[in-house]
């Protein structure tokens, strides 16, 4: 029989040997890439995903991001070739290209980022300083940026980095520079407001006068026509009273005296201070209209 002894060495042996496995693989992922290092030195750099081996116990593995990092820049303040203060928004995105190179200049994400946002904003007051304030807020912004870029990628070479964008979000004077433009634009504005208001005051005096002048000739033509058609009319009115009167005296008096009742007898209001037996009333005693000594005096 085998004794107690061999079999508890044998299970030692087993785990010891399963340690010695174990501390000797690991792993990388796809969006990792392992440095390898021995005593604190590194050894060997592994890009590729998958199961790999080191020395156990004396190895370790420091695992790097190789996918694109964010650098959030925080807002600072530039000077213009033109001596226009403005408050710029930035941001970079970067990617460890060299893990050997990142490990042993900076060492962790968290020292790469202070350093790069000291080489943005360095990148950043040279390029921004070399042209006026219209050409960042409205020209040449990408082709700016395409700079800035440039010489932030160059500069973080030597750490292992590769910069993939630099954007600025936001470019834009000072608070109080803003209110000042502001209230500026705002004077501005009301002034041609009231230039405007003033020239279209003038404009409608002139047409109002115009207007007024048009009517005032027109309505005197129309009443020099007007009183020349009642000339015409009165002068034919009174020809044809005239003409009616050498025809037909006794007509011509009954027709003026129908015409006298029928104006004179309103429904309204019928009282006349006048007496009985005036012309006024003649065809109401008789329908000839003659008075009556003159109806019974002989023919």
């Amino acid at each position: 029989m085998r004794s107690p002894v061999a079999g508890i060495a044998a299970l030692i042996v087993l785990f010891v040997l399963i340690i010695i496995a174990y501390s000797s693989v690991f792993t990388v992922q796809q969006t990792e890439q392992a440095l390898v290092v021995r005593f604190g030195r590194p050894v060997d750099v592994i890009t590729e995903p998958g199961l790999n081996y080191k020395a156990p116990f004396t190895d370790s593995v420091i695992s790097i991001d190789k996918r694109i990092l964010d650098l959030e820049n925080p807002s600072q303040e530039v000077i213009a070739s033109d001596q226009k203060r403005l408050v710029v928004d930035a941001f970079a995105r970067y990617r460890i290209k060299d893990a050997l190179r990142f490990y042993t200049s900076v060492g962790s994400i968290q020292a790469a980022n202070l350093q790069l946002t000291t080489l943005l904003n360095a990148a950043l007051r040279r390029v921004l300083g070399e042209v006026t304030f219209i050409t960042v807020v409205r020209d040449e912004r990408e082709k700016l940026m395409s700079r800035i870029r440039e010489q932030l990628d160059r500069e973080a070479d030597g750490y292992g980095i590769q910069v993939v964008d630099v954007r600025i979000r936001r470019a834009d004077l000072p608070e109080q520079n803003s209110q000042a433009v502001y209230e500026r634009m705002k004077t501005e504005r009301q002034r041609e407001a009231a230039e405007f208001r003033a020239q279209g005051g003038q404009k409608a005096q002139e047409i109002r006068s115009k207007a007024d002048r048009e009517a005032t000739v027109i309505i005197a033509e129309a009443n020099s026509t007007a009183e020349q058609t009642r000339g015409a009319g009165d002068a034919e009115r009174n020809r044809l009273f005239a003409e009616a009167y050498g025809k037909d005296q006794d007509f011509f008096a009954f027709y003026r005296s129908m015409s006298a009742y029928e104006s004179g007898l309103r429904a309204s209001d019928t009282r006349f201070l006048l007496r009985p037996d005036s012309d006024f009333f003649r065809y109401f005693g008789n329908p000839t209209g003659k008075r009556p000594e003159a109806a019974a005096a002989p023919k």
